[in-house]
């Protein structure tokens, strides 16, 4: 029998949670609800579930910290619930590690989909063995459908940073301390040449740079799905 895919849903509105719950299970996915940000992080540690849907407004600790903490063990993919609906709390969310942000009201079935979709690309080749992408980190080569990008030592390592997570957003300053720690005199607006770069050299072998996609005031991500646009 196939594994059923495992989700952890933590709200701690019972009747949004009884009814996202409901459409996760009709949907073949096992559930586990939590609804005290308090026992979060040390459940995610113990069960590693496939997918986390998180409310941010949780009693005890708030969703956002959670994610913070998670991302200090596991890349597991996180999709954000909220009522609030301001751009600030959406890039914040998004900049500590979602995968994706939906705010309340929303559709059940609609999210099921979403976190359908998240788990598809998570489960694709993201490794050499992948057709389209080859990214060997020993030789510093990156090539895409063949052709290889002509990248320097700086702009490969932001190239991989982004791969490395894909759909994840990256701020500037993010990528800034992983390329360059001792960065204290670098504006973070060096990286938006970078990509700059790294996107012009992209479409120099006819491929669509959207790959490395701007997320507004945000940052970052390598999104896939472009390679073939």
């Amino acid at each position: 029998m196939e594994d059923k895919n495992h989700i952890l849903i933590v709200e701690d509105d019972f009747d949004i949670a009884e009814q996202v719950m409901l459409f996760f299970k009709a949907s073949g996915f096992e559930i586990t609800h939590i609804a005290d940000g308090a026992e979060v992080v040390s459940w995610v540690r113990d069960n590693s579930p496939d997918a986390i849907l998180m409310d941010i407004m949780l009693p005890n600790q708030d969703g956002v910290e959670c994610m913070k903490q998670i991302r200090e063990f596991s890349m597991v993919p996180i999709v954000m619930l909220t009522a609030k609906v301001s751009e600030s709390d959406r890039l914040k969310g998004l900049e500590f590690g979602a995968d994706d942000y939906v705010c309340k009201p929303f559709s059940a079935a609609e999210l099921v989909m979403r976190i359908k979709a998240i788990l598809r690309r998570c489960s694709a080749p993201q490794t050499s063995e992948a057709p389209d992408i080859e990214v060997n980190e020993s030789q510093l080569l990156v090539s895409l459908k063949g052709q290889s990008l002509s990248l320097t030592k700086v702009e490969f390592d932001v190239f991989a940073m982004l791969y490395n997570a894909p759909n994840r957003v990256f701020s500037r300053q993010q990528i800034l301390d992983h390329i360059q720690p001792d960065n204290f005199d670098i504006s973070d607006r060096v990286i938006d040449s970078h990509i700059k770069n790294i996107r012009k050299k992209i479409k120099n072998i006819e491929i669509s740079p959207k790959i490395v996609e701007s997320v507004y005031g945000a940052g970052y991500r390598f999104n896939e799905q472009h390679i073939n646009s």
